[in-house]
Order: C-alpha cells, then sequence, then structure tokens
C-alpha cells in the first residue's frame, strides 16, 4: 500500500493535445497564469483526488493546498508539471492511465471554452447560443458520435448512498450493458460510478470492445465529485446549466437512482422540459428506480411532484423498484421509441436538436443569498417555469452543501432563505428533510447542518431552518 500524501512528478498526453502549436501552447502558459489558473488547478486537483470521502469542494482545497500544477513546453508537445498530486493518482510512481487522460481532457475544455467558443455562434439569440456552444464543446471533446442508433442512457443519483444501493445502480449497468446500452453520468462516485462499473462487466461479456462511459462535470462540482477513473470520455462544461443541457441533448433516456438535493434537481430540469408544450411529443423515457428499501424515498419525491408541478408531470416517467432487469427493457423499448422518433423526423441520433430548451433553463443562476430568497416560487407560474425556478432553488443548497463559493457565503451571510407560497414550502421542506433524514445531502452526514432555510410567503413564518 501506497503511504505516501503526496508524487511530485511531470506528465504528457498519450493522444491528444500532442498537436499544439508553439502559439497555442505559449497562449495557454499565459491564460494558466490569467484567469484560467486557478481553475485549472482546482479541475485538475479534482481529478487527480479520486476516491477521495471528502465531497466539499473548500475542504479538498484545504487539504491539498501545497499543489500545484505548471504548463511546460516540451518538443514532442505540452507537458503538465504536477507539485505535492494525491498519491492516490499512482500507482507505483507511475500515474493511474485514465486520471492521466481525464487531466489532458481538463485542459483541453478550458482551453477551449476559454478561447475559440466566442466565436463559433456569431447571429445566433441568446437561447440557440447556448445550445450551439453546448454542441461545440461536446464535438470538440469527440464526444458526438454519428451514424450510432440510440444508445446512450444517462444515470442520474447520489454520491452519498448506501452501499445495497450502489449494488443496485451496478445491476441496473450491468443489465443496459448487456442490452448494447452505453453509459453517461455526471462522472464521480456513488450512483455516477455504479452503473458505469456493471456496464464494464456486461460489455466485457458481449465482446464490446468500444463501450462508452461519459462522465460530465463542470468546475463548480468537480472537486466535490471527482471523475472515477472507468469514465473514457470526460467532458467539463463551463457551468450546471449547460451541463444539464449536454446530458438532455446528447442522452437518449435517463434512470434516475436515489440522491439528494443535486438529484432533485436534476429531476426538476427534466420535468420541466418534457412539460413544455413545444415538447410533449418528444419521447424520452424517463425511470426513476432504486433497490427493495427505497420505496419512501420514491414516494417522497412523487408527491412532491405531484403537489408542486401537478399530475401531468408525473406522467413523464414511471417508478420501477428492485427490478434491474424490468428498469433495462423499458429503457430498450423507450430507446426504440426514440429511434422511430428520430428516423421520422429527421433528427439526428447524436444530438437532440429538437429538443425545446427555453432561456430559463439556459440562463446561469448564481445562488446568492439575494437570488435565493428572490425567487418566485408560486403556482401562478406555468409549469416549466416552476420547474426552473424549483431547479435553482436546489442548485442553491448543492453549492451551500459542497461548492467552495457557496460554502464560504453560507460561512459569512448565514443560511440561504427560500420563500414562497405556505402549502409549496411545506412540500419542499418535507422533501428536504427527508434527504437529511435519509443521510443523503452529504457523505460526512453525521456533521451536516442545513445550509438553507425555508419561509412562508404569506405570514413570513420559518417552517425549518439551521
Amino acid at each position: 500500500m501506497n503511504t505516501e500524501q503526496f508524487v511530485t512528478t511531470s506528465v504528457t498526453p498519450l493522444d491528444n493535445l500532442d498537436t499544439l502549436s508553439p502559439f497555442e501552447v505559449a497562449k495557454l502558459h499565459d491564460a494558466s497564469q490569467g484567469g484560467l489558473y486557478k481553475l485549472f488547478r482546482q479541475c485538475s486537483l479534482a481529478v487527480l483526488n479520486c476516491g477521495s470521502e471528502l465531497d466539499s469542494t473548500k475542504m479538498v482545497l484545504e487539504k491539498y493546498r501545497d499543489f500545484d500544477i505548471k504548463i511546460s513546453q516540451k518538443h514532442r508537445g505540452v507537458q503538465l508539471d504536477l507539485i505535492n498530486a494525491p498519491a492516490s493518482a499512482f500507482v507505483d510512481g507511475q500515474i493511474i492511465t485514465g486520471i492521466r487522460e481525464h487531466l489532458f481532457s481538463v485542459l483541453r475544455d478550458l482551453l477551449y471554452v476559454g478561447d475559440e467558443l466566442d466565436k463559433c455562434c456569431a447571429g445566433l439569440d441568446e437561447s440557440a447560443t447556448t445550445s450551439n456552444m453546448v454542441f461545440h464543446i461536446l464535438r470538440h471533446a469527440e464526444t458526438i458520435r454519428p451514424h450510432v442508433k440510440p444508445n446512450l442512457v444517462v444515470c442520474w443519483g447520489g454520491h452519498s448512498i448506501s452501499r445495497h444501493e450502489y449494488e443496485y445502480t451496478k445491476k441496473v449497468g450491468y443489465e443496459l450493458g448487456l442490452r448494447g446500452m452505453d453509459i453517461c453520468t455526471g462522472c464521480g462516485p456513488g450512483a455516477m460510478k455504479g452503473p458505469m462499473k456493471g456496464a464494464t462487466i456486461a460489455h466485457a461479456k458481449q465482446r464490446i470492445d468500444d463501450g462508452r462511459y461519459v462522465g460530465i462535470s463542470e468546475p463548480g462540482i468537480i472537486a466535490a465529485e471527482s471523475p472515477n477513473p472507468i469514465v473514457n470520455d470526460l467532458i467539463i462544461m463551463p457551468d450546471i446549466e449547460k451541463r444539464l443541457e449536454a446530458f438532455v441533448r446528447l442522452g437518449h433516456g435517463i434512470i434516475v437512482f436515489p440522491g439528494g438535493a443535486g438529484t432533485a434537481e436534476e429531476i426538476l430540469y427534466i420535468l420541466g422540459l418534457l412539460l413544455h408544450e413545444r415538447n410533449r411529443n418528444i419521447p424520452f423515457p424517463l425511470i426513476f428506480t432504486g433497490p427493495a428499501g427505497s420505496e419512501e424515498y420514491f414516494a417522497t419525491v412523487d408527491q412532491f411532484i405531484c403537489h408542486t408541478l401537478g399530475e401531468e408531470a408525473r406522467q413523464c416517467y414511471e417508478i420501477i423498484v428492485d427490478d434491474a432487469h424490468e428498469v433495462a427493457q423499458r429503457m430498450r423499448e423507450g430507446l426504440g421509441s426514440v429511434t422511430q422518433y428520430r428516423k421520422a423526423t429527421s433528427e439526428s441520433f447524436h444530438f437532440n436538436w429538437q429538443l425545446h430548451i427555453p432561456q430559463e433553463f439556459q440562463e446561469p443562476f448564481e445562488p446568492t443569498h439575494e437570488n435565493m430568497s428572490q425567487l418566485q416560487l408560486h403556482k401562478e407560474l406555468t409549469s416549466f417555469e416552476l420547474a426552473a425556478n424549483l431547479r435553482c432553488a436546489l442548485s442553491g443548497i448543492v453549492a451551500g452543501n459542497v461548492k467552495e463559493p457557496g460554502i464560504r457565503a453560507i460561512e459569512q451571510h448565514g443560511p440561504f432563505e427560500i420563500e414562497g407560497e405556505p402549502e409549496m414550502m411545506a412540500e419542499l421542506d418535507q422533501l428536504l428533510t427527508s434527504f437529511v433524514d435519509q443521510r443523503r445531502m452529504k457523505l460526512n452526514y453525521k456533521e451536516y447542518t442545513p445550509c438553507y432555510r425555508i419561509k412562508q410567503a404569506e405570514a413570513n413564518e420559518e417552517v425549518s431552518g439551521a
């Protein structure tokens, strides 16, 4: 067992970024010392810190405050000099191959987003610009695969789940892999790792040697959810909104496992889209599933959806408990419908251009105390508008739980305050309380203190809080 805590070494890419020109390398070096350096250091540390039991960006950065990364130009191309890197990323002094690939994926995406994207979308309106940015990032990362029938299943769920739930996610991934389906997740541990692990075994049995394990992250969350090395296609999107859009544009169906506030945010995002009148005829299989014992979790989530977004929202998904085989069969049927629809409408298999994503779901939400308190949470809104605002509320809670800026804002100003209609706030409070009681908010759940306070709009009466 490697007892060293830190490793200092240099790494070069295996097969990407070897073709950078001296000018590009020089530009990258300049960027690393300016606006991109802090971001690049944080994302690189997250990749190197694979397997960590810390899910707080602030704690990770403090633990490895002596870590540094420098970019140097060699005659063969770019080289990364790692100083005081986590030893868990190395075996016998050599960096793990998957982690090496992830390091250069981070470099690729941050460089491209920082220097190239502004040139790709001239003349488009704001919403179309966002969707085209997402497409260009995915294409530049070679994640777009034309001429492959829909088979990419997005799996959402918590990083803080029980062993029993984790084993179930592996079973589902295994059943999907046996049927030739590939996996896309948020790239971290827990329910993001389990389906990939199951699928790798199934793909091996089926002699599928090009199985895809796509991981999509963003700078604010990556340090709290370090990419697992099974991911063979890592993409770093600029923010959570573009990350969510990448999931639904790239993926062909979604499976949701038990999770916490982040998973609830993802559920509200996809339901908000599916409830929009322009998307109601677009097939998009959506399954909620978990092992025996997860019935209470799904009952609470289902009740929250019904009482906030209405009965119509419940028609957008099905709940299957403790039957991985049935989940995979239902998803395969759903992907068959997706394939038929895209053929009939001449839509591409590789990117869902027809899915309408309103600007409310695309605009980056900054979870400040002021923005959180001003969210409109009442039933006079359309269902997709309410879903968009509820998603922002959950996004703020995720930031307060694990993201460095959110954690520091809570330390300085106290919990976020979320205010809305009394009935809706009671439902939100019940949902969040269930996540806390079921230990889904943090890995170190024993030390968890809510980063939010829920208030009723009419009487301004506090419902719950820290």
